[in-house]
Order: structure tokens, then sequence, then C-alpha cells
């Protein structure tokens, strides 16, 4: 099984918006599935904010990544947030979303993107260690915070 990464597109909503549920029903996010398309169908459609990549066969995906694109003065110019990520629970522990979180950051390097960002809870072990084998760095004075509008 590989972690090949297909840029999403509107033909890919069905399988994305499924994938997305099953992390959103293991993560207890709570959201119906027009909110779901609502949030991806514009990733999908090219708008300049975001993207969504499916991992493994287009066909049959066995999860996804979504990013959201921003500009970083500190950081020399254009950077991104992962904002999900998922791989199905079936595929779990074979090097797949390691292998993603490696080609991911590489594939954006090369079209101008200066760094990426995520979010993890730090009780999180599995996610602390899958993440720092791809080279993510906690920021050790910094924390992210939120408002909800």
């Amino acid at each position: 099984m590989s972690a090949h990464l297909t840029l999403g597109a509107p033909e890919h909503l069905d399988k994305l918006v499924g994938l997305v549920e099953a992390f959103h029903a293991e993560a207890g996010i709570e959201m119906t599935d027009e909110q779901r398309r609502t949030g991806l169908a514009p990733l999908l459609e090219g708008i300049p904010h975001g993207a969504a990549y499916l991992i493994g066969p287009p066909r049959a995906p066995i999860g996804y990544v979504v990013i959201c694109f921003g500009w970083s003065v500190e950081f020399g110019g254009l950077d991104a947030m992962i904002d999900e990520i998922y791989v199905r629970p079936g595929v779990r522990k074979r090097g797949i979303a390691t292998e993603a979180m490696i080609a991911l950051p590489r594939a954006l390097a090369q079209g101008g993107l200066r760094a990426v960002h995520l979010e993890v809870d730090r009780e999180n072990t599995a996610a602390l260690k899958l993440y720092q084998r791809a080279g993510f760095r906690s920021r050790e004075n910094y924390m992210l915070m939120s408002r909800t509008l």
C-alpha cells in the first residue's frame, strides 16, 4: 500500500466526504454532510486558499490530507497549515501517514512554500511520534490560539 498523493478534484467530493465523516466520528467532531461538502467543495474546485489530497489510489483512497495556505513574514513567504490528516484504521501502522507527511511538504516546497504547520493534541503520543518522524518540531515558546467567529 502506498501513500501516493492525488490533488483532489470535484469528482472526488463523495469519496472525501466519506473519509472526512469517518475522521470526524473518531475525533468527536459534529458536522452534517452538507457542512462537510460546503467546507470541501471549494478546495476541490481550485480555491487558492487550500487544497485537499487523497492518499492512495484515487478510485479507492485510504485517507486524505487538507492544507490551508497563508503568508508568513517570519518564514519568508507562503506557508500552510495542515488542517486534517486521516488514514483508515485498517491500514494504519504501515508507514502510510509518515510517507504522506514527508512527501507533501517536499512537493509543496517545489511550489514555493516556506513552512508547513500543524496542530496536535499534546496527549496524542502516536500522532506526536508520526509528526516528529516526518520532521515537524514543536516551538516551545509558542502556542496555537483560536477564536471562533
